[in-house]
């Protein structure tokens, strides 16, 4: 659908706020001892809207760290299986949730709906509605734009707000999800007078081109970089657990004796055990495998198989990493890295 462009008032956002979070479950940023989180239906006084990033990604919305697949009991008559029954649960808002962000959930349901579809996955993402925060504010760790998304990137969200200078919002309605709450608080709402969405967003530099990236990834598979660019790597797991398209998991049965839980958790390509087999054998026995792994899943296999870069330049991953594994710096080397080995 085209989008529809609106203005809607620092008073009329608190109303819609409040209205929404009545009917569904909400998720919204909130800062507290210094650090800015998403947080569970949060008063509307506590949500704000100058931050540069969130330390948790807001994918476990749709994709929970540890979730129950089915519960089980064993009788005489043999297994019994519980289903979990998502249909029932409420509607879920992720409200003032920054562009790379709302992106980073097309880029995951590539993994997770694109051939045989993951039942829970897609029906938590058929009841998310996403209310995007267009970003005022960036830091050094911030590369969106390195890989084709912006500051006001609206592809993702259902309504992308942009703060203006007034203390308003410029709201872009761009779903039929984000039309439907136009269409029921449409009093709101007031109609634009001019385009003022550029003057307020953020400036990120654009550090490397991805397509170089892309094409230079098949060529250093076997280089020497990988080595010294994981030595300071400690397998922590710190990167994977932070990013919002990072999609390894596990499955475990919890027994309780003659009953139990099917498990699945998030599980992370950076530790040692993820690719160790029942032999013994492990394929990726070294850090400096594991690592490249990373880089390569999401720069060259992911846009081969998926069609799509497995990364949106969020930074999290390096404001995590306490040994200072910074992904932006390798992904700018690599870039580089060809020409390096013809002179």
């Amino acid at each position: 659908m085209e989008i529809i462009k609106k203005i809607i008032s620092k008073k009329s956002l608190e109303s819609l706020y409040i209205k929404l979070r009545a009917e569904n479950s909400m998720f919204a940023p909130v800062t507290e001892n210094g650090k800015t989180d998403y947080t569970f239906n949060p008063e509307y006084d506590d949500v704000i809207y100058d931050f540069i990033q969130t330390v948790q990604s807001p994918k476990s919305v749709v994709f929970p760290k540890i979730e129950n697949l089915f519960s089980y009991k064993i009788s005489n008559e043999g297994p019994e299986i519980e289903n979990i029954d998502l249909s029932k649960s409420q509607d879920t808002i992720l409200w003032g949730i920054h562009p790379c962000d709302a992106y980073s959930f097309e880029v995951i349901k590539t993994i997770f709906v694109q051939d045989k579809k993951d039942d829970f996955f897609e029906t938590r993402l058929k009841k998310l509605i996403i209310i995007g925060l267009s970003c005022n504010k960036s830091d050094d760790n911030c590369f969106c734009t390195s890989v084709g998304i912006n500051p006001g990137t609206t592809t993702g969200s259902d309504i992308l707000l942009t703060k203006l200078e007034s203390g308003d919002f410029f709201a872009e309605i761009i779903t039929e999800k984000g039309k439907k709450i136009l269409d029921k608080y449409f009093e709101l709402f007031q109609n634009v007078k001019e385009e003022v969405k550029e003057n307020s967003l953020t400036s990120v530099k654009t550090y490397f081109n991805s397509d170089e990236v892309i094409n230079n990834l098949p060529d250093l598979f076997d280089n020497s970089f990988w080595v010294k660019n994981s030595l300071r790597c400690i397998g922590c797991g710190a990167c994977t657990f932070v990013c919002p398209t990072c999609a390894c998991f596990d499955i475990c049965d919890e027994n309780k004796g003659k009953c139990g839980d099917r498990l699945r958790c998030w599980d992370s390509c950076g530790f040692s055990l993820f690719t160790q087999h029942s032999s013994g054998h492990n394929p990726r026995e070294l850090q400096s495998q594991r690592w490249r792994q990373r880089i390569m899943h999401k720069f060259s296999y992911m846009p081969e198989s998926n069609k799509i870069i497995g990364c949106i330049g969020c930074g999290r991953c390096s404001r995590a990493c306490p040994v200072d594994m910074n992904i932006l710096e390798q992904l700018m080397e690599i870039e580089k890295i060809r020409q390096k080995i013809k002179d």
